[in-house]
């Protein structure tokens, strides 16, 4: 298993992994219908965005979690 210290790095991956994934396949789909080369197409998609996801959602996590924290109220 991996040492809990990295955890944020292995969420920012699994996370960006997983929407980039979605979100690529979801707008080939939409721009391209299911063509006879979409796998291929798809994963040339995913391969790129998943290179812009991952340091996005790295460097953006620690500002959305404290503007979630601003917006939610304790009780």
């Amino acid at each position: 298993m991996i040492n809990k210290k990295y955890r944020q790095v292995v969420y920012t991956f699994v996370m960006s992994f997983l929407m980039s994934g979605i979100m690529s396949l979801v707008v080939s789909l939409f721009n391209m219908g299911f063509v006879n080369n979409i796998l291929s197409l798809w994963l040339q998609a995913w391969s790129f965005s998943f290179l812009i996801a991952f340091p996005t959602v790295f460097f953006v996590s620690p500002i959305v979690t404290k503007i979630v924290n601003k917006l939610i109220r304790d009780n």
